[in-house]
């Protein structure tokens, strides 16, 4: 297989990736109450919205709670946390836009 083949089935498997809280917990080492204070706040979003079911999250909300665990470890409040993440993700979209064009 070429290289990049195994890129695009990486990002295929990604999109599809559908994780439980305690399973994001274990693999980020994330607390479960944080992840859902994050979600309480607006900062992240569970996949799943009735109340009593289990938490999911794809891998677009993992990769802000990765992002915003370090910034927090780096010693950020979580509001500037946020912010930045934000500041960070429109960037990315910008770029992603202008590369499409």
């Amino acid at each position: 297989m070429k290289k990049n083949e195994n890129l695009s089935f990486d990002f295929e498997f990604l999109d599809k990736l559908i994780v439980g809280i305690g399973e994001v917990s274990q693999i980020t080492g994330i607390p479960t109450r944080q992840i859902r204070y994050w979600e309480d706040k607006g900062i992240i979003k569970s996949l799943t919205e009735e109340e009593g079911k289990n938490r999911r999250y794809n891998y677009e909300n993992i990769k802000r709670m990765l992002l915003i665990k370090e910034l927090l470890d780096e010693g950020y409040t979580l509001d500037a946390a946020t912010n930045k993440l934000k500041n960070r993700m429109e960037m990315i979209e910008d770029t992603l836009k202008r590369l499409k064009k």
